[in-house]
């Protein structure tokens, strides 16, 4: 069930999320059409049936309330923006802090370096900041940023990436993905494009965080059910970037050439992916793409024929973000998880919902 994309019902659907597992999240039958969002493409909150679901509260937590609108909030970005990804998602936050009336958002960037990042947050930290949104880079090694924000009662909202801590002790909620639905969704795309056959390649996400290693369990897991007859002939790194995945598909190209498929676990790598193709002489649909994210160009080359599917991963999350945090200061219990819907495109609906892909 998602909750209707009206900013009322997104905000109620707040307070009903108790989200344990991926039994709840956006199933791969659960391909919604361009309306099932609204216009900016922000988050719908998928829900479970269970009641049970750890929540933390600002008693619970030890914080100390404040006036979010004349507070100081952190945002830490980990990646460079030339993604779209986090592109979208840095003006997401920036523009639901302005929307809020948020006078002192804070934000800055890693450019995808770990421990620029952490400095970048501990400068935060230093400069005053009562909450922290974080989308972090990886997911271990936060324990420096964990115990100052601790000593000071900050509390913290992890966005896309999850951090390997406790909720409620050293951070509120995570909001994002279910990055093995993801996996298991672009399953049976692939499954589908191939007919239940083939050879398949792997660009693989960084290394170091949750999405890579759930994407690809997801993936290799629904395969291995779904369709034994697809065989995994090559992975490689693509470090989650354009330049990277063109690199690696043309190595690809001359070291496994008989492979007909090849799912990328983001869209950058997988638009590298068709550029190195090109360059190799295939035609469009010759190796099956199916990629995660639902950028503009990715979702753009469905038509052209150069990728088969994309499962989105939307970036949007500011709304949900300051919805959440404005919730925990009021002393309302919030779940520790927030997992959103993401839909899906193919050839069926990727012509009218692109100008809703960021």
């Amino acid at each position: 069930m998602t909750v209707p994309p009206r900013r009322g019902a997104r905000t109620a659907a707040l307070l009903a999320v108790l989200t344990v597992a991926a039994a709840g999240c956006a199933k791969s039958e659960d391909k919604q059409p361009a309306g099932a969002q609204d216009t900016q493409g922000q988050q719908q909150v998928a829900q479970t049936p269970s009641g049970n679901a750890p929540s933390c509260t600002i008693d619970k937590f030890g914080g100390k309330k404040f006036d979010l609108k004349s507070g100081v909030v952190g945002f830490s970005q980990s990646e460079k923006e030339a993604n779209p990804f986090r592109i979208a998602e840095t003006k997401s936050i920036k523009d639901e802090a302005k929307k809020a009336g948020i006078a002192n958002l804070k934000a800055t960037n890693g450019q995808s370096q770990f421990n620029k990042q952490i400095s970048d947050v501990q400068q935060l930290i230093a400069q005053g900041a009562q909450a922290l949104i974080i989308a972090p880079l990886n997911s271990d090694g936060w324990e420096p940023v964990l115990q100052q924000a601790s000593a000071k009662h900050i509390p913290i909202i992890t966005v896309d990436r999850k951090i390997n801590a406790t909720p409620c002790k050293d951070y509120v909620t995570f909001i994002g993905s279910d990055f093995y639905q993801q996996g298991k969704r672009a399953a049976d795309q692939m499954v589908k494009a191939l007919g239940g056959k083939g050879k398949v390649a792997i660009l693989l996400g960084a290394s170091g965080n949750n999405v890579t290693t759930d994407r690809t369990n997801g993936f290799k897991d629904e395969l291995k059910q779904k369709a034994p007859g697809i065989q995994i002939t090559f992975q490689q790194t693509g470090e989650f970037a354009r330049e990277k995945g063109q690199q690696v598909t043309e190595q690809m190209i001359q070291s496994n050439p008989d492979v007909n498929g090849l799912y990328a676990e983001n869209d950058e790598m997988a638009l590298g992916a068709v550029t190195a193709l090109k360059g190799a002489g295939k035609k469009a649909g010759q190796i099956k793409i199916v990629s995660v994210d639902g950028t503009r160009d990715a979702v753009s080359q469905i038509g052209s024929g150069w990728i088969s599917a994309v499962v989105e991963s939307n970036p949007r999350f500011g709304p949900l973000a300051f919805q959440t945090l404005s919730r925990f200061l009021a002393g309302d219990a919030i779940p520790d998880k927030v997992i959103i819907a993401d839909r899906e495109y193919d050839s069926s609906n990727a012509q009218q919902s692109v100008g809703s892909a960021f």
